[in-house]
């Protein structure tokens, strides 16, 4: 099949490679302002078969518009769109077009793995959740203003593995942040260090913890326990922990979130290619966005807030 790609920064890069690798794409047709790729040939990416987009958030919403004015099937990096609004827009315009969003961590195997023992009963009954999410060092500077905010920008995959994982919603977030690093965070209205406590529909405690400071290296892990059993994602060779008690990572640290995730971003967009279940949907990504808006809602007015509050149709 033709692909058509959008975008060659870091993730479109490694995009480019798995797709000019894959078996079924044997046309590769890229499109990127400022970059040019091996991989591919330059074109009308939406000429394609399919499209992947992994151009910068703010162009997300307008380029699944037009894959879905011409009817072409689309992958984006999320988000669908810097907010509710577009987002929803996406959502009603997709229509019977095929749209699937990047959450990578659903094809993972360590997170599968995890669900996979919580549905055959190894867990008991789930009482808790605990996931972080910790970058080694700050994005730049003129990144923050445009990312959304932490909950937003690097929580949103917490809160959509959570969903995936458990096969829960999220009713309500108490969560809150701080300002430990650099001034330009406190100036954009974000933090660089964030906590939240969520409760799910069936009574089940999640905590998130995240950072932008993280110096021993890419973080990210989530823990399941249980009245019969525990299950740990991401306590891989590479982690960057070191234990009190003497135990220490066999490996280089993770540097970021591409090395650590590759076999699950290649993973999943050969489910895309195949068209496979499991993907994220639109409708998946905006039920995450909810729990990202609600956090940053109480992050930002100091107070629990339930979900449904910042759905459109509930009055505030």
């Amino acid at each position: 099949m033709r692909v058509g790609l959008l975008g060659l920064g870091r993730i479109g890069a490694f995009h480019a490679a798995t797709l000019a690798a894959h078996p079924l794409v044997d046309d590769l047709i890229v499109a990127d302002p400022v970059r040019t790729s091996p991989h591919g040939r330059p074109g009308d990416p939406f000429e394609a078969d399919a499209v992947v987009i992994a151009t910068p958030t703010s162009t997300h919403a307008e380029l699944l518009l037009e894959a879905c004015r011409r009817g072409v099937p689309a992958f984006c990096e999320k988000p669908v769109a810097g907010d509710v609004k577009g987002t929803l827009e996406v959502l009603e315009a997709a229509g019977g077009n095929r749209v699937v969003i990047g959450f990578q961590r659903r094809f993972d195997a360590g997170y599968a793995a995890a669900a996979a023992a919580l549905r055959r009963g190894e867990l008991g009954d789930l009482h808790r959740v605990h996931l972080i999410t910790a970058d080694p060092a700050p994005p730049p500077a003129g990144y923050i203003p445009l990312s959304g905010g932490i909950y937003r920008d690097c929580h949103i995959h917490d809160f959509d593995i959570l969903r995936w994982v458990t096969g829960r919603e999220v009713v309500s977030v108490y969560a809150t942040g701080a300002n430990r690093g650099a001034a330009f965070f406190a100036e954009a209205g974000d933090v660089d260090t964030s906590a939240a406590l969520l409760t799910l529909d069936d009574g089940t405690l999640a905590t998130v913890q995240g950072s932008r400071y993280n110096g021993a290296g890419y973080d990210v892990r989530m823990e399941l326990a249980g009245t019969r059993g525990t299950r740990a994602v991401g306590l891989s060779p590479r982690a960057p922990l070191t234990s009190a008690e003497g135990l220490t990572p066999e490996g280089e640290p993770w540097p970021d979130f591409v090395a650590r995730f590759a076999d699950a971003y290649r993973a999943e967009l050969d489910g895309f290619l195949r068209g496979a279940d499991g993907l994220c949907t639109v409708e998946d990504a905006l039920a995450a966005l909810f729990v990202a808006e609600a956090a940053e809602l109480s992050r930002r007015e100091r107070r629990p807030v339930e979900v449904a509050e910042v759905r459109p149709s509930s009055p505030r």
